[in-house]
């Protein structure tokens, strides 16, 4: 799957802005704070319906204006697409094919995986983050993935709330947390082993091994899973009581990123931490590749501000080769080096100028 244009109207400091795009390699080229990874963020609300830079959607609308809009055309080989996604205070609207649609008809009509370093906090940040990218990147790939996730917050949220009021009906959303617990459990673990086969076979940008694995490792079958955790909640019952909040469990997981068997987290250096993010990338990327039959778009942030020139060029050509590449720079010589294997942009004040 890939872009073939991209309408962008008051994101950020875009004030209008619509591309061509091609099917493999797109440089945009410009200084710092020129639009050029508003850009790749326009793609990335085109393929999830919400920003890899912030929580905050409504932060995303160009100061003066009242909403944004993000649309574009997504192709493969056999249909074409349109998606449309707006934003206002307080409001999202998805659109497929002009016809408004809800999250779960919209999702799964085109994937982006980002590399950027508002995502470092996938290996420096809190354990949340690593959840959510394995939450994330697992549910854009399998349906099921996205039902087990959301089943587990709704089911997460009621235990919750029979905790803090004492109610009697605890023991029947207990039972049901325990089914949710163990269907993401399993689904979250068949994601990190097609991770790890992926990293393992894939390029060691840093001269380190890269590994990922999950904390407790879930067991055989769901019927000891199931077990296990029953055990936990007996063993915790008191401590949730008192706490009013579930104290173990898929949302409380740990996801452990490593380099040569240390743990990321704490000892990678910053620019070891981008070269994990982006091997990360490139494993999602190949998994999704692998499961899907097609591509996810690969959007690339200032790739080449940490790795060296001639390894940047090297992984935009081989992500390109299998699917579309969006990428940023603010050397035009360095894209210049990639010849007519791409297509290049250049970006001024949140306008795209010449290609």
């Amino acid at each position: 799957m890939w872009v073939n244009r991209i309408e962008v109207h008051d994101l950020r400091n875009i004030r209008e802005s619509a591309v061509d795009l091609t099917a493999g390699l797109n440089i945009f080229v410009g200084r710092n704070a020129q639009g050029k990874t508003s850009l790749l963020e326009a793609v990335a609300l085109l393929a999830r319906g919400r920003s890899f830079r912030t929580e905050e959607t409504a932060s995303l609308v160009r100061r003066g204006a009242s909403r944004l809009r993000s649309r574009g055309l997504a192709s493969d080989d056999r249909r074409q697409t349109q998606l449309e996604v707006e934003i206002a205070a307080g409001e999202r609207h998805l659109r497929v094919d002009g016809k408004e649609v809800p999250p779960r008809s919209y999702h799964g009509h085109l994937e982006a995986v980002v590399y950027s370093s508002d995502r470092l906090k996938v290996i420096h940040g809190p354990m949340r983050e690593r959840r959510l990218y394995l939450d994330r990147a697992g549910a854009a790939l399998w349906p099921t993935y996205r039902k087990a996730a959301a089943d587990y917050e709704r089911v997460l949220r009621q235990r919750n709330a029979s905790l803090e009021r004492g109610s009697a009906d605890l023991p029947v959303w207990t039972d049901r947390w325990l089914q949710a617990a163990v269907e993401l459990r399993c689904r979250r673990a068949r994601y990190v082993e097609r991770l790890r086969g992926s990293l393992k076979s894939g390029p060691t940008l840093a001269g380190e091994q890269s590994d990922i694995s999950l904390h407790p490792e879930p067991l055989a079958t769901q019927e000891a899973e199931r077990q296990r955790l029953a055990e936990g909640v007996r063993q915790t019952q008191a401590q949730e009581r008192h706490a009013g909040r579930t104290q173990l469990g898929p949302h409380r997981d740990q996801v452990r990123l490593e380099l040569d068997g240390q743990d990321a987290a704490q000892s990678a250096s910053s620019g070891q931490a981008r070269s994990l993010l982006l091997a990360l990338v490139l494993a999602s990327l190949q998994v999704y590749r692998e499961e899907s039959g097609t591509a996810a778009v690969a959007l690339l942030d200032d790739l080449d501000s940490e790795l060296d020139a001639e390894r940047a060029l090297a992984v935009c050509r081989a992500v390109a080769a299998k699917g579309q590449a969006l990428v940023t720079t603010a050397h035009p010589g360095w894209a210049e080096r990639l010849g007519g294997a791409a297509r290049v942009y250049r970006v001024e004040a949140g306008s795209v100028l010449a290609a």
